[in-house]
């Protein structure tokens, strides 16, 4: 198991018992040798309104810094050094990590980088067809021809924000963003 595997492991069970979808984990940034800091970053969101409010992205953090930490002193470290756990709603402009959500969100322009060559091209950016869960392909409309991509060559991939998508998505619950926290350093 990779080390982002390992990661995604520990994380995921504590997003689920906050009634959590885990979305994306990533750790950004350079090792322990290199001078930025990494970031441990962690998308999530309320599966029925695709968001997270910022006291329950506050609330996922504390759990997973406090298994992470649990980890580290029972002996396993997932990340050496320093690094900045940064939890957050995937936001309207959303990575499209899980076959879901491709099909959740058919019909709307998305950017899609895969892993390896599909046609001589390794990027593109159009409108998603279609979702086939039988045999794992993503269509993309670019240009008047579509493209079947296979999921599993699919590196990164968002929705491009666009007036259609802002118009489908529900309004975002603003619920605490104007309420500003000072926590005292212990």
């Amino acid at each position: 198991m990779t080390a982002l595997a390992r990661i995604h492991a520990v994380v995921e069970p504590e997003a689920r018992a906050l009634g959590f979808d885990l979305v994306r984990v990533v750790l950004y940034g350079k090792s322990e040798v290199g001078d930025e800091e990494r970031t441990l970053q962690v998308m999530a969101e309320r599966p029925e309104t695709g968001q997270l409010l910022i006291d329950e992205c506050a609330a996922l953090s504390h759990r997973i810094s406090d298994r992470l930490d649990a980890l580290e002193e029972a002996g396993e470290v997932l990340i050496e050094g320093a690094y900045r756990l940064e939890v957050s709603s995937p936001g309207i402009d959303r990575p499209l990590t899980r076959p879901k959500d491709f099909a959740a969100w058919t019909g709307h322009e998305v950017r899609v980088e895969l892993t390896e060559l599909l046609d001589r091209r390794r990027r593109f950016r159009g409108d998603l067809v279609a979702f086939d869960a039988a045999t794992n392909t993503v269509s993309i409309e670019e240009d008047g021809v579509v493209y079947a991509v296979p999921f599993a060559l699919i590196d990164n991939a968002k929705l491009v924000l666009t007036d259609r998508l802002i118009a489908a998505t529900r309004p975002i619950d603003m619920t605490g963003a104007d309420t500003i926290v000072e926590e005292q350093e212990d």
